[in-house]
């Protein structure tokens, strides 16, 4: 645990799922808006997920679980550190 947030290796190594603590449920509107402020792009939109293409491919999900498919794990601890500091906080 770091920092607010568990973050751990999916499987294939290409990618990390961020896990904010204390965070159960998420407004999907108001954190992919967020994102999208912080310069991602949107792809898919719906009731299950929102995914982003940007400095690497997010896929945000309503529980707050957050996907970061990169293989550098500095990147996806930034973006970790932006999503429960900035992005999932104000939902």
């Amino acid at each position: 645990m770091t920092d607010g947030f568990v973050m751990e290796l999916c499987g294939n190594r290409a990618a990390w799922q961020i896990v904010p603590d204390g965070i159960e449920t998420i407004d999907l509107d108001k954190v992919g808006n967020s994102i999208i402020a912080a310069g991602y792009t949107v792809g898919i939109q719906n009731r299950l997920c929102w995914t982003f293409t940007g400095p690497c491919d997010l896929t945000l999900y309503p529980s707050g679980k957050l996907l970061v498919k990169t293989e550098d794990k500095i990147l996806a601890a930034e973006v970790a550190k932006l999503h429960v500091e900035q992005w999932a906080v104000n939902s």
